[in-house]
């Protein structure tokens, strides 16, 4: 799907995007105010908001994988996953402290991070080639976000999947703990995890319910990637796709997710 925004409109959405991240105040979706905005227009405004980032001494360590479900891209009326960028300042320790001031509407999802030990690129890869180039498996907690209104405060209507891309896939943070393993070490479609909010056990998955193997969300990502110019490079994290609900959070919550042989990752909101 073609751009149907000029280069000045992207700039201002992207502009837009990152004063609501700076003021912590939600603002209208792109799409709302936008009438046609297309795919290519949301992640065109999503590498404009990464560009803002990067000239303000940001530094891109991996990328994210949204919508693996088809419950949510049936949702989001979409008929793929999405994507968005990790950058340095996002990514936290198991055990962290985050700050609910610092964000505006903050939920979890329970992922596996996998990071890169080679360049991963093409559109005939395989699973057995993401493997391969994968240096280790590990668990993680995904903190996403919205710098747009989920829900429109005027007219009630959502957020659509555009509006999503342009806010970055809803990303806003990462949270790795747990064991790191090769990923030929365990079978990562029964790698599951018990995700608890204050001790109450909120979701429960595994890794099937990410395309039937997180590794397929990597061979997406990587064609998506193509035409971009772009490659997953040795060293990036990707989070391969959320197996569980988004939990929402609020000050005083505690989160820890339980992925048995792989350890436990946790995080406390202040």
């Amino acid at each position: 799907m073609a751009r149907g925004l000029d280069d000045a409109t992207i700039a201002t959405i992207a502009a837009d995007h990152e004063q609501a991240r700076l003021t912590v105040r939600s603002i209208t979706a792109p799409s709302f105010t936008h009438e046609g905005m297309t795919l290519d227009d949301a992640y065109a405004a999503q590498r404009a908001w990464v560009d803002l980032q990067i000239s303000g001494g940001a530094h891109l360590i991996g990328h994210k994988i949204g919508l693996t479900s088809r419950a949510m891209q049936s949702q989001m009326q979409i008929d793929e996953p999405d994507f968005g960028a990790l950058l340095d300042y996002m990514q936290m320790t198991d055990g962290a402290i985050i700050p609910v001031a610092n964000h505006v509407d903050p939920k979890l999802e329970v992922e596996l991070a996998f990071v890169f030990n080679s360049r991963l690129e093409g559109d005939r890869l395989t699973l057995t080639d993401v493997l391969r180039a994968t240096e280790y498996v590990q668990p993680a907690l995904e903190l996403i976000d919205a710098r747009s209104y989920r829900v429109d405060p005027v007219t009630r209507k959502p957020r659509t999947i555009v509006d999503t891309i342009a806010d970055n896939a809803a990303d806003a943070g990462i949270i790795l703990g747990g064991r790191p393993v090769r990923p030929d070490a365990i079978d990562l479609r029964w790698s599951g995890a018990i995700f608890s909010k204050n001790g109450i056990v909120e979701e429960t998955g595994l890794g099937a319910g990410v395309l039937n193997h997180p590794g397929y969300g990597i061979i997406w990502l990587a064609r998506r990637l193509m035409p971009m110019g772009l490659a997953i490079e040795p060293s990036q994290v990707i989070l391969s796709g959320s197996f569980t609900r988004a939990v929402s959070a609020a000050a005083g919550d505690t989160f820890t997710a339980d992925y048995g042989p792989l350890g436990t990752v946790s995080c406390h909101f202040s």
